[in-house]
C-alpha cells in the first residue's frame, strides 16, 4: 500500500496543508459529521469515517483485528475537537456517534501534534509494509499488521455501503436481561413524586364554579331587567332601605339587652345596665326609646386578589311584632335574629311561636350573666348563649365580636341576600 493510499497519511497531508475537509453521505454532500458517512480530504481522495487508521488503541500490544486501531473518524474528531475541554470534547464524540472508539482525552494532544507535524513519528503508529525494515522473507509481526477494513479513495467505491449483519438476541440472554427488569428498582425525583401515578381531573369543580357564574350572570341581567323596569327613585330608595336585616330582642324589662342599651353595647361594644341606660336616656329628654333602632358596624372582607375591603353594615333592631310590622309584609324573612332570656311568652305573637319551629328559621342568642347557672328550658331551642360578665367591661368586645361573628356565619349559610344589604 503506498503512502498516497492510507487513509492516515491522507487525513495528515491534508492538516497540515490546511486543506478544507468536507463531509458527503452516499455521494452526496453533507452538513455535519454524524450524518456524514466519508470525508473528503481532497479532490482525488474521500476516506470512510469509519475506517480503520494504522493508529494503535493504547494499552494493545499485538494488534490484530480493526477494532485494535482508532477510526478515521476518531482521529479527525481529535484534531477538530482539540481546543474543546475535556467533558465538553467527550460530549461531542458522544453526539457525532462515538459512544466508545474515541481517541481520550490524554492520548488528544499526541494525535493532535502528529497531524499538524509537529513530530516526526508516533510509537502506536504501526508502519506502513514499504516503510518496514524487516529482512526479505520473514514473516510479518502481528503487531505490524495493518487493519483490515478495506480502503476505497474513488467516489464511485465510496457510495457503496458494506451490508450490516442484523443482530439476533439469544434466547438465554434475553430473559436475565428480563428477570433483571423484574427486580428493577426505578428512581424518582421530586418532579415524578408530585406528578404522582393517577392523572388529576378537575373537571368536575370546574363545571360547578361554571354553573355558580352562570346563575350570578343571570341573576345580575335579570337585577338590570327589573331596574329598568321601575324608574321610580322614590320606590328603589325604600326597596332598599327595606333589606336590612332585623334583629329581635326581648320586651321583658328584666332581660339584660333592651332598647335602651342595644345601640350601645352592639355598635359601641360597651354594655351598659338597663336602668343605667334608661336613666341617662331620661335625663337627655328621651323618656321613651324609638321602636326601631338602626345598628352600624364595620364589616371587613377579602377579594380574590387577597386585597382587604372595610364596608359599613347596617342592622335594624325592634322588641315588638308591632314595630316588625313597619317593614312590610316580608319583614319576617328578613329577621335574622332573636335574643330571648329564656322565657317562652316572648314567642307568642310571633310568626313561630314555637321554640324550636322559630329557631329552626332565624338565629338564636340567649342572653345571661356569666355567673348564671345553666337554663334547662333552653337546651332543646338551639339557641347560642351569650354570656355578659356583671363587672369586666373589658371583655364586652370579645363578647360582641363573637356575637357578629356568629350571626355572620347563620346569616351567610341561611339568607345570603341579606349579607349584601
Amino acid at each position: 500500500m503506498s503512502n498516497d493510499e492510507d487513509p492516515l497519511l491522507a487525513l495528515r497531508q491534508a492538516i497540515k496543508g490546511k486543506k478544507t475537509i468536507t463531509y458527503t453521505q452516499n455521494g452526496e454532500s453533507c452538513p455535519n459529521l454524524l450524518d456524514a458517512t466519508h470525508l473528503v480530504v481532497s479532490p482525488t481522495c474521500t476516506l470512510s469515517k469509519s475506517a480503520a487508521t494504522r493508529y494503535r488503541k493504547p494499552g494493545i500490544q499485538a494488534a490484530a483485528g480493526p477494532d485494535d486501531f482508532f477510526s478515521v473518524e476518531a482521529v479527525y474528531l481529535a484534531w477538530l475537537l482539540q481546543s474543546a475541554p475535556g467533558a465538553e470534547y467527550m460530549k461531542q464524540a458522544r453526539e457525532n456517534g462515538l459512544a466508545v472508539g474515541f481517541v481520550s482525552v490524554t492520548e488528544r494532544k499526541n494525535v493532535v501534534e502528529w497531524l499538524e507535524g509537529k513530530v516526526a513519528d508516533q510509537e502506536r503508529i504501526v508502519p506502513l509494509v514499504a516503510e518496514t525494515t524487516t529482512p526479505p522473507g520473514t514473516p510479518p509481526s502481528t503487531s505490524k499488521m495493518l487493519p483490515t477494513t478495506p480502503h476505497r479513495s474513488s467516489t464511485t467505491a465510496a457510495t457503496a455501503s458494506p451490508s450490516k449483519r442484523r443482530y439476533v438476541a439469544d434466547t438465554r440472554d434475553f430473559e436475565v436481561v428480563k428477570k433483571i427488569k423484574q427486580n428493577e428498582v426505578e428512581l424518582r425525583d421530586r418532579n415524578s413524586v408530585l406528578r404522582g401515578t393517577k392523572p388529576n381531573n378537575f373537571s368536575n369543580i370546574r363545571q360547578v364554579y361554571s354553573d355558580k357564574l352562570k346563575k350570578l350572570k343571570e341573576a345580575s341581567r335579570s337585577g338590570a331587567t327589573a331596574t329598568a323596569a321601575a324608574p321610580d327613585a322614590k320606590a328603589l330608595a325604600r326597596k332598599a332601605r327595606n333589606n336590612y336585616p332585623i334583629i329581635m330582642i326581648s320586651s321583658s324589662p328584666t332581660a339584660l339587652i333592651t332598647m335602651f342599651n342595644v345601640k350601645r353595647f352592639l355598635q359601641e361594644s360597651t354594655f351598659e345596665p338597663s336602668q343605667d341606660a334608661r336613666t341617662r336616656a331620661t335625663a337627655e329628654g328621651n323618656p321613651r326609646p324609638e321602636d326601631m333602632i338602626p345598628i352600624y358596624r364595620k364589616r371587613t372582607s377579602i377579594d380574590s386578589s387577597g386585597k382587604e375591603h372595610e364596608t359599613q353594615a347596617r342592622y335594624f333592631v325592634v322588641d315588638s311584632v308591632e314595630a316588625l310590622g313597619k317593614f312590610g309584609p316580608d319583614a319576617w324573612d328578613r329577621v335574622v335574629c332573636v335574643m330571648t332570656t329564656g322565657q317562652a311568652w316572648q314567642f307568642r305573637p310571633y310568626k313561630w311561636n314555637e321554640p324550636i319551629q322559630l329557631f329552626h328559621h332565624v338565629k338564636g342568642i340567649y342572653v345571661s350573666w356569666s355567673n348564671d347557672p345553666p337554663n334547662t328550658k333552653i337546651k332543646d331551642w338551639n339557641v347560642t348563649e351569650l354570656k355578659i360578665d356583671p363587672i369586666r367591661r373589658h371583655v364586652d368586645k370579645s363578647v360582641v365580636a363573637h356575637f357578629w361573628k356568629t350571626l355572620d356565619t347563620w346569616t351567610t349559610a341561611n339568607k345570603p341576600w341579606l349579607m349584601k344589604a
